[in-house]
């Protein structure tokens, strides 16, 4: 059932139909309803991306996680970032279509999607450093922000924390607390909050004069079953501290000290990064830097609709402060 359809049903033309489904002023009392009633008689429903395009939006925004599944929905960071781009989005009248990059098909799509021109932009959180999807992008010109800077494209917008600064914090807050032998499981080099903040660890060392030791830098990709094999690596040179790159590698971390019958942080401090719910609820605590990972998705998407309906402007970069929160685990 089309315009085509219920006009010839009403005996009118398609512009008159096409202008009672927009509530336009320009028709009479008596075609108005003679229309209303043969659309709620046969349930029609506008297309309402056909509208949309026919206007040059969709009001719909893409967001792209570059991981599968199941680590979307074992890593509580993303369910609280997720949380902040809906929220912004149902606040400004858009609507948002969730993909996840891998595998390699997966990624295949989104680029179906955008070169369809369903979306008026793209957020890609946790973005890869040589992902070829921002190149796609950039070369169709569809709006986008990065959660993240990008090393090298002072172009591209992004959202982001202090990452280096942070993490430089957290081993200046060890090192003040009289540990030397401070280790860190860091997250994927190929990301860049992995990278910065294992820059950051690196910063606050030779600022207290010490040199960082190669063997105390452990990938643990993220996950805290990751975070755990690495800390049972780390276990067998002496260290008095664990900088994790994030909360949910620092709770791995307090698991595989204590199975091997350390106590935290008696013998081994452990600090984590996010500040996620269970942080908290640790035993014991766990002392964090709290980002604003809420914050961060809803200013995406606020950044995302200006620069989609202010073209031509700079590029936005935008960097949130982070708070060390001290609890127990130290």
């Amino acid at each position: 059932m089309n315009l085509e359809h219920i006009a010839k049903l009403s005996g009118v033309s398609r512009s008159t139909v096409s202008r009672v489904i927009n509530n336009e002023p320009s028709v009479t009392d008596t075609t108005r309803e003679r229309v209303l009633e043969v659309i709620q008689r046969l349930n029609f429903q506008p297309n309402v991306v056909a509208r949309s395009l026919a206007g040059g939006r969709t009001r719909v925004l893409g967001l792209v996680i570059p991981m599968g599944v199941a680590r979307l929905f074992t890593d509580p960071y993303f369910p609280i970032f997720i949380q902040g781009v809906t929220s912004a989005c149902n606040a400004h009248d858009h609507s948002m279509m969730l993909w996840l990059a891998e595998p390699e098909y997966e990624r295949r799509m989104i680029n179906q999607i955008v070169n369809a021109g369903l979306i008026d932009g793209v957020i890609i959180s946790s973005s890869l450093i040589d992902d070829s999807l921002i190149d796609s992008l950039i070369g169709d010109n569809l709006p986008f922000v990065l959660i993240g800077r990008h090393p090298t494209n002072a172009s591209i917008n992004y959202v982001d924390v202090d990452n280096r600064e942070s993490a430089r914090q957290v081993v200046n807050h060890l090192l003040r607390k009289g540990r030397r032998r401070i280790a860190t499981i860091t997250g994927p080099q190929n990301m860049i909050a992995g990278l910065d903040r294992l820059e950051g660890y690196l910063i606050g060392l030779r600022e207290w004069g010490l040199i960082p030791d190669p063997e105390l830098i452990v990938d643990g990709s993220f996950s805290e079953e990751g975070s755990y094999l690495a800390v049972n690596r780390l276990l067998s040179r002496p260290i008095d501290a664990i900088f994790a790159a994030s909360d949910t590698m620092a709770v791995g971390a307090i698991r595989a000290v204590r199975e091997a019958g350390y106590r935290v942080p008696e013998d081994i401090s452990v600090v984590g990064y996010d500040d996620i719910p269970l942080a908290a609820h640790t035993v014991p605590p766990l002392t964090t830097i709290r980002q604003p990972t809420q914050k961060m998705g809803a200013l995406a998407v606020e950044t995302l609709i200006d620069i989609i309906e202010n073209p031509g402007l700079p590029p936005r970069r935008i960097i949130l402060s982070t708070e060390l929160v001290i609890r127990e685990s130290d």
